[in-house]
């Protein structure tokens, strides 16, 4: 039998969790389906020190375990599954998964976010072979070795923060002339890592296995090779979004159009986290959003009854 609650929340990361934590709280049958990790993306992140009331910090996998069990005290339940395919329009909406079907008065989307690609040939076959997208997991491959970090922003400052504490170079290209990350993002990497300014990547050499990279400046048109043992990329997040693509409003980039409300154009249905059109992807605006989403909800079920 299909089981049915009020809410089902898509994706398990601070969005997820906290607005699974507020509608269990307002005594609505609750459930989160997760298909990765407890903590989402989050989970992967060895150091969070912008999260409000931890200043030690805190890892990714531990918050995300911490705001689990508020859940789950609140009477959240948490599904481990595979999402299949959504039907978010009607009164009742149904998520099917590899472990069952349910069905919901409501949905919160929190599926988050995934690693963007250079979109090079063989980047694919790479990957793993000297291409990876987190330093956090694989960082402990390169020890006392040469490895590139492509990226502007907070993710790969924070990357080749995470590097340098391992490799005997870090080099960090970047297509403009200086970075989007935080000041002090880029503190933390003085003396650390070398930049490699207006230049991008435009080809893996590799024999099997990386072995370098290609470099074009953006400027001048100028190529040059760079030997390095591994490339990390860190150039944005793609929104998983496209089990909705169908059925909701979402922007050019595939984000889903839901303003500080979170409330989509389909009644009932709800976006929070990093997926929805936003200025700012941090945990703690995740977490805001779920809180956010969760009220409206409530919300939305009290004025249909």
């Amino acid at each position: 039998m299909t089981k049915h609650y009020q809410v089902l929340i898509l994706g398990g990361g601070p969005a997820g969790y906290t607005a699974a934590m507020y509608a269990a709280r307002a005594g609505l049958s609750t459930l989160i389906i997760e298909r990765m990790s407890i903590g989402g993306q989050m989970a992967l992140t060895d150091q969070i020190d912008n999260y409000p009331g931890m200043p030690d910090g805190i890892d990714g996998f531990s918050l995300g375990q911490a705001m689990k069990q508020g859940a789950d005290l609140a009477g959240a339940q948490t599904l481990m599954a595979e999402i299949q395919s959504v039907e978010l329009t009607g009164s009742c909406k149904t998520v099917h998964t590899d472990g069952g079907s349910f069905t919901g008065d409501t949905v919160i989307l929190a599926t988050g976010t995934r690693h963007s690609h250079l979109g090079l040939a063989e980047e694919e076959a790479l990957t793993g072979r000297g291409v990876h997208y987190c330093a956090t997991c694989d960082a402990m491959f390169y020890r006392g070795k040469t490895v590139v970090v492509v990226g502007g922003g907070n993710s790969a400052a924070a990357a080749a923060r995470v590097l340098s504490r391992l490799s005997k170079r870090v080099i960090l290209v970047h297509r403009r002339d200086s970075l989007r990350a935080g000041k002090a993002e880029q503190a933390a990497l003085k003396d650390k890592v070398e930049f490699c300014w207006n230049s991008q990547v435009v080809e893996l050499l590799h024999e099997g296995r990386l072995k370098g990279v290609l470099l074009r400046n953006v400027l001048t048109g100028q190529e040059e090779r760079l030997d390095c043992d591994g490339l990390f990329v860190s150039i944005g997040q793609t929104p998983n979004t496209e089990l909705f693509r169908e059925q909701l409003r979402l922007d050019p980039q595939g984000f889903v159009m839901a303003g500080e409300d979170t409330c989509t154009n389909l009644p009932g249905v709800f976006a929070a986290g990093d997926l929805r059109q936003k200025s700012l992807r941090q945990v703690v605006t995740a977490a805001a959003d779920g809180a956010v989403a969760a009220q409206q909800a409530e919300k939305y079920l009290t004025e249909m009854m």
